[in-house]
């Protein structure tokens, strides 16, 4: 019997970790594709990147609305209607004709995405050994980073030869083969509480959020007055969010993870290791191809090294987080990401492709692993009872922070390019360069108070059972 409950556990975790890959893969699909999507439908460069921060916005605001929706329904029916979306959202904009339908089959489809990250990651924690559940959990990780990492790659390659409609009619199959074996394999696991529900924390959230991520995506355009208004709308939306989160008996989202130390500062360093990899995704094409010349095909390529190393560094620190923890493993590396991604801050127009691939191989080393240690060993620290909407905060801070870093870097990047312009005679080559090692050097200060913050969190329990023993009471 043990053994039959050993097999499942690996089918349900497969079934999981494929469809959620899935699911993040369609963040990315359509960076590369933008251009060719401007011309076709006649929109502006500001119009066309609504493609990507409507996704963004949609996927962090069902994040935390499935953490009360994996108290009501069954595991089971709750994957099948993640899928469902994703499977319209998909068909939709695989037969769209206009930008506003492709949109809407783009916003669909994150609010499946957005379904999906939390309910593999909660049933992930209720299934797996207690003595594999690094291991596990190192896999759900994967899933996540790797799916938007190939999203540009993979689709890259598929407009050297086809329409970008090509990329959503490829994932229909594959989709509704999820769907299937979902069916076949998945067990209703999660304890149905049937909390009330609170439709003005979803009213709350939906806002706070959805204002934030606008605000920080238009951080670097040119109506500031818009951008403030939607920070302050999206700040004040959140800290009555909060409040009334505290004083609620059934909370949508229950903030009581916040009261363990070691889950806040792991939340932190997982937030410092996605805004670096998910930034220099995208940062990083954009330099080699204005900086260095490559082609839009040879950037992709030259991400793909970096992207399996992530898979297999993540793999393997979770074997080694389950044997050994997180002492030496967490400052090993975010000391690799530092290191690293100083050595990228100072690449120029001159530096040769080989070199940036092979520094950006031990960054996403570095995060692999950083990322799925820190985010196991958080969520260890809270009761089971706790795990919905400990998922649910680390992964909405995920999505927050790609956010954050993707609007901060690349507007420093385009701030520094123009100015560089304007005030030297130099190539467009040299200024891209200098916009790039800008950017990358405040990532670079961002890593180092991660490095900082890893070896307080690498401390044994015993040193720090007394503070938590203190905030608890």
């Amino acid at each position: 019997m043990k053994q039959k409950n050993k097999v499942n556990a690996t089918a349900i975790i497969s079934i999981l970790v494929f469809s959620a890959f899935i699911a993040t893969f369609n963040e990315t699909i359509l960076n590369v594709a933008l251009s060719g999507i401007m011309k076709e439908m006649n929109v502006t460069a500001g119009t066309v990147q609504w493609l990507i921060t409507a996704y963004m916005i949609v996927t962090s605001v069902m994040v935390p609305v499935t953490a009360f929706l994996i108290q009501t329904f069954k595991t089971k029916q709750l994957f099948l209607s993640a899928l469902g979306l994703l499977l319209v959202g998909t068909i939709c904009a695989a037969c769209s004709g206009s930008f506003i339908m492709l949109l809407i089959s783009r916003m669909i489809q994150a609010s499946g995405t957005g379904m999906m990250i939390p309910i593999m990651m909660n049933t992930v924690l209720l299934v797996s050994p207690k003595e594999k559940i690094g291991s596990s959990m190192a896999i759900c990780v994967c899933a996540i980073s790797l799916g938007p990492a190939f999203g540009p790659t993979v689709s890259g390659i598929i407009l050297q030869y086809f329409s970008w409609h090509t990329l959503f009619i490829i994932l229909i199959p594959v989709i509704a083969l999820a769907m299937v074996a979902g069916k076949l394999v998945l067990a209703d696991v999660a304890e149905i509480t049937k909390p009330k529900i609170d439709y003005l924390s979803i009213i709350l959230s939906t806002i706070g959020l959805g204002s934030i991520i606008y605000g920080i995506s238009s951080i670097s355009g040119s109506d500031v007055k818009i951008t403030i208004l939607s920070f302050a709308i999206g700040i004040i939306c959140m800290i009555i969010f909060v409040k009334r989160q505290i004083i609620l008996n059934e909370p949508m989202l229950n903030l009581s993870p916040f009261k363990y130390p070691k889950f806040v500062m792991g939340v932190l360093l997982v937030m410092v290791s996605m805004m670096i990899m998910f930034t220099m995704n995208v940062m990083l094409p954009m330099f080699m191809e204005g900086s260095l010349g490559t082609t839009s095909f040879i950037a992709a390529l030259a991400l793909l090294p970096a992207i399996i190393c992530n898979g297999i560094a993540t793999a393997i620190g979770g074997k080694i987080y389950d044997k050994c923890g997180v002492k030496l493993l967490v400052p090993a590396g975010v000391g690799i990401i530092a290191i690293f991604v100083f050595v990228l801050a100072n690449c120029s127009s001159e530096t040769s492709l080989i070199k940036i691939i092979i520094a950006y191989i031990c960054v996403c080393v570095g995060v692999g692993f950083t990322m799925s240690p820190c985010q196991t060993h958080s969520l260890n620290q809270l009761p089971k009872e706790y795990y919905p909407h400990g998922v649910a905060i680390v992964n909405t801070l995920q999505q927050v922070s790609a956010a954050i870093g993707s609007s901060l870097f690349m507007g420093i990047m385009s701030a520094v390019q123009l100015k560089t312009l304007a005030a030297q005679h130099v190539s467009n080559e040299v200024a891209v360069a200098t916009g790039f090692s800008s950017a990358t050097m405040v990532a670079f200060g961002i890593a180092i108070v991660g490095l900082i913050l890893s070896f307080v969190f690498g401390k044994d329990k015993k040193s720090l059972k007394s503070k938590e023993q203190t905030i608890l009471e």
